[in-house]
């Protein structure tokens, strides 16, 4: 098959499905190998990239979507109406960046970190999509381990988890002296 029509088919798929699709279903639906799919991909984002499409691929870990180019956004605007986006809150963005960090993770380990009550905020992530339930932990009680999406990278503009920033030897120290200042100010009250 040529790179065209490789190229096509890829097309094909992934605007068919709508959401991401892995590299290795993409293979295995064109009977090739995930070496000669990323060829394709690549012969793809080349494409739109010359042109003036309004659409583009975008990579996710292990797998690739159609998606529309940030620079119609604006367009999509004035036929959807603004979609309603979710507020990320300071506690659940506290909490989705525990969870990031820290997957696959339970809830009562996010309480621990945070000290407070996470149940809302961890509902909250999920129902945004941005969590979601790993399976569970092969201890007393099996609670649940929760862990980033796909949506999570996609709303970050991350391809993988290698990408969140690092959490350096200086935050570390300003982030314990600042929870030891809030420890002493409530104890002050």
């Amino acid at each position: 098959m040529t790179k065209e029509e490789g190229a096509a088919i890829v097309e094909a798929i992934l605007f068919t499905m709508g959401d991401s699709v892995d590299l290795t279903s993409l293979a295995k639906a064109m009977d090739t190998d995930v070496k000669q799919v990323k060829e394709f991909v690549k012969y793809l984002k080349e494409k739109y990239e010359k042109s003036d499409s309004g659409i583009g691929i975008i990579e996710l870990d292990k797998a690739v979507q159609l998606c529309t180019r940030k620079e119609m956004y604006e367009y999509l605007v004035k036929i959807a109406k603004a979609p309603k986006k979710a507020v990320l809150t300071d506690s659940l963005l506290e909490t989705l960046s525990i969870i990031a960090y820290k997957q696959p993770i339970t809830r009562l380990e996010v309480e621990k970190i945070r000290g407070v009550n996470s149940d809302h905020a961890v509902n909250r992530l999920v129902e945004f999509g941005l969590v979601q339930e790993l399976g569970r932990l092969d201890a007393p009680g099996r609670p649940l381990l929760f862990g980033t999406t796909e949506e999570f990278l996609r709303s970050f503009g991350v391809r993988s988890l290698e990408e969140l920033p690092a959490i350096g030897t200086v935050q570390v120290e300003e982030f314990k002296a600042q929870a030891e200042q809030e420890i002493q100010l409530k104890l002050d009250i």
